[in-house]
C-alpha cells in the first residue's frame, strides 16, 4: 500500500521539487551561468543508507537545460546514466530534512565529470533559498518575519530533538536478542 502510494505521489512531488531548486537557481546568476556550460549532462542524487522500512525514494536524476535549470530525469522511465553522482548519507532521512530546512549542508560525495563536480561542489557551498524574502513578496513584511521566525524555531526544534534521538539511539544501541 505504502508502495503503491509512493509510486503515485512521487512524480508531483518532484515536479515540485524541481520548481524549487530552479526557482533557488535563478536567483543567483552565477548559478544558471555556471549551469549553463553542462547542457544536457545528467547529475544523479543517491541516499546512502536509506532505511528499508521506509518506501525507496524515486529516481533522483536531473538534467541540466541549456538556461542552466534542472529538470527531473528519473520519472522517463530510461535507464540513467549520469555524468555526476552525489552521494549523501540518509541513514536518518528525518534528520537529514531537519538540517536542510535549518539551512545546514549535508555531507556528500562526489564522483564523475570534474568540471561538473567542481560546479556543484559550488552550488552546495553558495547557494540558498531566502524563504524570508519570498515570503515577504507573498505576505507582505507584517506577516512574513513571524512566519518565517516560527519556522525558523520550528526547524531548530526539530533539528535538536531528532539530533538527541540520534544520539540516544547510537549509545544505547540496538535491543539485546
Amino acid at each position: 500500500m505504502l508502495h503503491s502510494l509512493n509510486a503515485m505521489l512521487a512524480p508531483a512531488l518532484m515536479e515540485r521539487l524541481v520548481l524549487v531548486v530552479n526557482h533557488v537557481l535563478n536567483a543567483e546568476p552565477a548559478a544558471t551561468q555556471r549551469l549553463q556550460a553542462h547542457d544536457q549532462r545528467v547529475i544523479e542524487l543517491q541516499m546512502q543508507g536509506w532505511p528499508s522500512l521506509l518506501p525507496a525514494p524515486p529516481t533522483l536524476a536531473f538534467k541540466v537545460t541549456p538556461a542552466g535549470m534542472l529538470e527531473w530525469w528519473g520519472g522517463t522511465g530510461t535507464a540513467v546514466q549520469a555524468d555526476l553522482i552525489v552521494r549523501v548519507d540518509a541513514a536518518n532521512p528525518l534528520l537529514l530534512m531537519a538540517r536542510a530546512m535549518a539551512g545546514d549542508k549535508p555531507s556528500v560525495a562526489i564522483d564523475g565529470n570534474a568540471q561538473l563536480a567542481g560546479d556543484v561542489n559550488w552550488l552546495l557551498q553558495n547557494l540558498r533559498w531566502d524563504v524570508a524574502a519570498d515570503m515577504d513578496r507573498l505576505f507582505g513584511p507584517t506577516v512574513a518575519y513571524p512566519m518565517h521566525r516560527l519556522g525558523s524555531a520550528l526547524a531548530r526544534g526539530l533539528r535538536t530533538a531528532l539530533q538527541g534521538a540520534s544520539g540516544f539511539t547510537q549509545r544505547t544501541g540496538p535491543p539485546p536478542t
